[in-house]
C-alpha cells in the first residue's frame, strides 16, 4: 500500500485488527492529510475569507469544468442544496428508486424543499431507461407537478454509468428543458474505472463525466478518505442560490479550512489510488466465488454485493464480526474496499466467510 496506508495497528491487514468493510466512509486521515490539516491557512468561511476553503472550491470547479463550487459539511446537504437551487415548491425531479437523493437522504427534497420526487426503476446496469424518463416528464398542466430536474447517481450501487448513456440522458434533459444534477458521491471511482478502460487520465475522465451535468456533488469522505465534507459544483448563479440554502440548512461553518485542507489533499493525492480499491474488490469477489448459498456480483469499482439466503444472512454477519470482519446486509451483503483495507485484510474476510460455509 502507498501513503494511503495507516500507521501500524490501523490497517485492515494487521494481525488482530478489525477489517472494516462496512463502507468507505470509515477511513481515517493519512499522515499526509493530517499534516495538511495542521498547516491549513484559516479564515471565516461564513464571511467568505477562509483561504483553504476558497482554494478547494476553485480547484475542484476548475478540474471538473464548472464556474463555481461550494464546500458543504455532508453529501446529503450538498445534494439537497442542489435540488432546492434547481427547483421551486411544487416542482418535481425524476430520480432512481435506489438513488441516495430519494431513498437514503431522509426525504429532504420533499420535506424541506416541497419538491416532489418521481422515482423510476433502475435498469440492471444502474441507469434509468431513457424511455422511462421521457414517459414520466409531465405536461405543462395544472394537474401535475412541474418536471424540472433529472437527477442521476454515478457510481450507483458501485456500478459505472456508461459514457454514451450520460450523453444521451443529458441530451434528453436538454430537449425537454430540464436541469441535470449528478450525485457524484463516488464520481471519482467512476472516473478511475472509465480511465482504466480507455487509457485516459482519471481527472480527465472526471471532467468528461461532469460535462453532461448542470451540477455535480462530490463527496470527499468516502473513497477519497477525508474525514468530512462534500463540494457542490455548478454555475455561479446556481452556487449563489445553493449558498443561501446552505445557510438556512445550518451548513455555514467558520474556520472550515481545517476540513477543506483534508479534502484538497485527497483531491491531489488520493484519486488515482482508487484503482487499488477496485483491484481489492475484484480480489474479494473472486475469493468468494463458488460458495453454496452465496451469489457474488462482479464489482465494477469498490463495492461487492452478495446475494445470500435471508435465513442465514444475519448469522453470517455475526460470524464475520466474531472473526474481526465487519460488513452490512440483511439478505444482500455489501463489502466496500477502501484505503484502510489491504490485500491481507481482504484475504482474511474471504477466509472467514469460507469458514462459515464450510463449518
Amino acid at each position: 500500500m502507498n501513503e494511503g496506508s495507516k500507521a501500524a495497528g490501523q490497517s485492515g491487514g494487521n494481525i488482530g485488527a478489525i477489517v472494516d468493510l462496512r463502507s468507505d466512509t470509515v477511513t481515517q486521515p493519512t499522515a499526509g492529510m493530517r499534516a495538511a490539516m495542521a498547516s491549513a491557512a484559516l479564515g471565516d468561511d461564513v464571511f467568505g475569507d477562509d483561504p483553504s476553503v476558497n482554494a478547494l472550491q476553485a480547484a475542484l470547479a476548475e478540474r471538473l469544468g464548472f464556474e463555481a463550487a461550494l464546500f458543504m459539511p455532508t453529501g446529503t446537504q450538498s445534494n439537497l442544496c442542489a435540488l432546492m437551487a434547481h427547483c421551486q415548491r411544487g416542482d418535481e425531479y425524476i430520480v432512481g428508486q435506489y438513488a441516495h437523493t430519494y431513498r437514503w437522504e431522509g426525504g429532504g427534497a420533499a420535506v424541506l424543499g416541497s419538491i416532489q420526487p418521481q422515482p423510476l426503476n433502475h435498469a440492471p446496469d444502474g441507469s434509468l431507461p431513457l424511455a422511462d424518463i421521457e414517459a414520466n416528464i409531465k405536461p405543462d398542466d395544472a394537474h401535475f407537478a412541474r418536471t424540472r430536474l433529472l437527477a442521476l447517481e454515478n457510481t450507483v450501487g458501485g456500478k459505472v454509468l456508461p459514457m454514451d448513456y450520460l450523453a444521451a440522458a443529458a441530451d434528453l434533459a436538454k430537449r425537454h428543458g430540464l436541469s441535470h444534477h449528478l450525485d457524484g458521491a463516488r464520481m471519482f471511482n467512476a472516473a478511475v474505472a472509465v480511465a482504466a478502460q480507455d487509457g485516459s487520465d482519471p481527472y480527465d475522465a472526471a471532467k468528461r463525466i461532469c460535462s453532461h451535468f448542470d451540477s455535480v456533488s462530490v463527496c470527499f469522505s468516502k473513497g477519497l478518505g477525508a474525514p468530512v465534507g462534500s463540494v457542490l459544483c455548478g454555475s455561479r448563479e446556481l452556487i449563489k442560490s445553493a449558498h443561501r440554502w446552505r445557510k438556512m440548512l445550518g451548513g455555514g461553518m467558520r474556520q472550515a479550512g481545517l476540513l477543506a485542507a483534508a479534502a484538497h489533499y485527497a483531491l491531489d493525492h488520493q484519486v488515482k489510488r482508487l484503482v487499488e480499491d477496485h483491484a481489492l474488490a475484484k480480489r474479494l469477489a473472486e475469493g468468494l466465488q463458488g460458495l453454496p448459498g452465496l451469489t457474488v456480483e462482479a464489482p465494477q469499482t469498490n463495492i461487492v454485493f452478495c446475494d445470500v439466503d435471508k435465513g442465514i444472512a444475519a448469522k453470517l454477519v455475526e460470524h464475520l464480526k466474531s472473526e474481526g470482519v465487519l460488513t452490512t446486509g440483511l439478505y444482500k451483503l455489501r463489502f466496500v474496499t477502501h484505503l484502510d483495507v489491504d490485500a491481507e485484510g481482504v484475504d482474511r474476510a474471504v477466509a472467514a466467510t469460507r469458514r462459515f460455509f464450510n463449518a
